[in-house]
């Protein structure tokens, strides 16, 4: 077995790492992290989804604990402006349909229509957004009890059997450094250097990495989170990369953190996406902050057209913001792992953050990392790089399937960008499944089909909201008596309505659990 782990960049990605295979192997493997004082980490990874929760339940922390320190707060979903139209939202929420009579409430909702919101009628938490609720009361119980677990059960996404219904927004350097402090408490070796040189034995493997300062660092296994560089992978190892530009030209961003009271501004618990001539603009809501960022495709937006439409949407506020201008590597290496190098995080690959999906990509490679990890029997150890590189490629083409999704299911059309969404090449695979879902929605059976963060529910909340898919109702549901549906859509509002009387706003939550005085506990709402 690998007793010694060296992993080669900081950030989100290698605390995220360091931390988890630390709680996992405790002194039976050696953890040492790298990361070099001069080059900082991209630090825009804010928004995440539910599967995020099993991250911080396996590493035994309460949201009291580490939410606070990070600024952070809830996402119950994403929310879309402006893609089918301006002026449309829809909203893509973390919550399962209801099923009536063996169909899927969405299902019913094509036949019945009963207003133009597939989301506000189907589903709680696409109201909860609007309103802004919290999903937690002030004592900390969920809105709904079904999610309830004890403290000492402890979950990975093998237990993602039920859809949580939120995920965290957060300041990604705070989160670092909580994690930094987290991970060196229980065992970590930190290195503050610059790595120089990647040394490889006959073998063709790492055999260890120079520092400027510090010498040489050896190790069993090497893990690169050296961010779209990939220094370790695609520099040392020349490991192939597949891009995705052909589908998904989005390559670039431009970001700002924006300082804003939020309790005048108010915290809607969503991510919002709003579509621009070029590419779309994040709004993510932390407790003392907005983060936000245009990505675009440089094809149609110069970096300084960007950003100037970036700080005019977001006005006056961002002023004296200090712009960070990204370039993307949109796609993953031919594998993830090489050798003993495993990628993770941007370093082994990356599609645009439409639906927060970077920080799962590195969630889902540290779960997989340990459930293959190397026994020190190379036919074994084969074996496993096999099927983590399986696993890890199938993850990747599934994102870029569902993204690409987002863009020819989009309805508009009003320029040259628009427009070539509609032509560009889709993967394999992906045309044959538009055609049936135009006859009847997603299900389990007919998305995707390797596991990739995402289920039925989510392709037809995308479909439903873009409006550029035709979709007609099942014939069969015109035989059927209604009256469950009918009866299921008049239970949504009513449980909206008492959820938003008895759910604290966002903002109440979280000035409760930051522990400011009642004064300044209420949220107006300035958007």
């Amino acid at each position: 077995m690998a007793n010694s782990v060296v992993i080669v960049g900081g950030g989100t990605s290698g605390w995220m790492t360091a931390t988890y295979l630390k709680v996992a192997f405790g002194d039976r493997v050696d953890v040492t992290l790298v990361e070099s004082k001069n080059v900082p980490a991209i630090g825009v990874g804010e928004a995440t989804f539910s599967t995020i929760r099993h991250f911080f339940n396996y590493l035994g922390l309460d949201e009291r604990e580490w939410m606070p320190e990070c600024h952070a707060t809830y996402k119950l979903a994403v929310r879309f402006e402006d893609w089918r139209e301006p002026g449309h939202v829809f909203y893509h929420p973390f919550e399962r349909n209801r099923v009536v009579d063996g169909f899927a409430l969405t299902d019913w909702w094509v036949q019945k229509q009963p207003t133009g919101r597939f989301d506000r009628d189907s589903f709680l938490i696409a109201n909860m957004c609007d309103t802004e609720r919290s999903p937690r009361y002030y004592d900390g119980s969920l809105f709904d009890s079904t999610f309830e677990r004890g403290e000492e059960y402890r979950t990975t996404l093998t237990e993602q059997n039920t859809q949580f219904p939120y995920a965290y927004h957060f300041d990604a350097t705070l989160l670092s450094k909580f994690l930094t402090r987290f991970g060196t408490e229980r065992g970590v070796k930190h290195v503050l250097d610059d790595v120089v040189d990647v040394a490889l034995n006959d073998r063709g493997e790492i055999d260890h990495v120079r520092t400027r300062e510090q010498g040489d660092l050896h190790g069993d296994l090497f893990v690169d989170c050296t961010g779209f560089r990939s220094l370790l992978v695609a520099q040392a190892l020349k490991e192939p990369f597949i891009s995705f530009q052909n589908h998904l030209p989005n390559d670039s961003a431009v970001a700002l953190r924006v300082p804003v009271d939020m309790a005048e501004y108010g915290l809607r618990p969503a991510t919002t996406a709003t579509a621009k001539d070029a590419g779309w603009i994040w709004t993510i809501p932390l407790f003392e902050r907005l983060g936000t960022g245009y990505v675009y495709a440089s094809e149609y937006s110069t970096p300084e057209e960007a950003e100037r439409t970036l700080r005019e949407f977001v006005g006056p506020a961002a002023e004296n913001a200090t712009a960070n201008h990204i370039k993307m590597r949109i796609g993953r290496s031919e594998r993830a792992w090489v050798k003993n190098c495993v990628a993770i995080g941007l370093s082994n690959g990356f599609v645009e953050p439409l639906e927060s999906t970077g920080i799962f990509i590195i969630q889902n490679g540290i779960e997989q990392l340990v459930k293959n990890f190397p026994v020190g029997n190379e036919d074994t150890d084969q074996h496993l790089r096999n099927a983590y590189n399986r696993q890890a490629a199938n993850i990747m083409d599934g994102l870029r399937e569902f993204m690409v999704l987002h863009w020819y299911a989009s309805k508009r059309t009003d320029n040259q960008y628009w427009k070539d969404t509609k032509t560009r090449e889709i993967p394999d695979g992906l045309a044959e499944r538009l055609e049936q879902w135009k006859v009847k929605l997603p299900d389990q059976e007919s998305i995707y089909p390797h596991y990739h963060g995402f289920e039925s529910y989510s392709y037809r909340a995308i479909i439903l909201g873009l409006g550029g898919l035709p979709v007609q109702p099942l014939p069969v549901l015109s035989k059927l008596d209604s009256t469950a549906a009918d009866r299921e859509f008049q239970l949504v509002a009513e449980q909206t309505a008492a959820l938003h009387e008895k759910l604290p706003s966002q903002y109440e939550y979280f000035a409760h659990l930051h522990g400011l005085p009642p004064a300044q506990r209420k949220a107006g709402s300035a958007r």
